[in-house]
């Protein structure tokens, strides 16, 4: 499965199958918010937050593209990734793009 952000694949041509997205809601347990919160206070990276968008992403990723193998699809393009708020201390991450087929010739 090829994942790229752009609207082509170099040397294919394609046929768009459809729209494919993969989300995620997460939050931190209250033992690594309080621990965040403290080094909120004195700046810097918070390694657990990274850490946890980063293992969203990973799963909103692995999301979408089962959703673009259903279709049997070859790749996806135009792939995105947004975040919010979904309530106190929790975040959705969802990817998403367009499922392509590679045409033949």
């Amino acid at each position: 499965m090829i994942l790229v952000n752009t609207d082509y694949v170099s040397g294919h041509e394609l046929e768009t199958l459809g729209l494919v997205k993969g989300s995620t809601i997460r939050s931190k347990n209250i033992f690594g918010d309080i621990g965040q919160s403290f080094k909120t206070l004195v700046g810097g990276e918070l390694q657990a937050y990274t850490s946890m968008m980063n293992e969203a992403r990973a799963l909103a990723t692995k999301r979408m593209v089962a959703e673009a193998e259903a279709l049997g699809a070859d790749g996806i393009v135009n792939v995105r990734y947004a975040s919010s708020a979904v309530m106190d201390r929790a975040a959705e991450v969802i990817a998403y793009g367009t499922a392509v087929k590679f045409k033949t010739a």
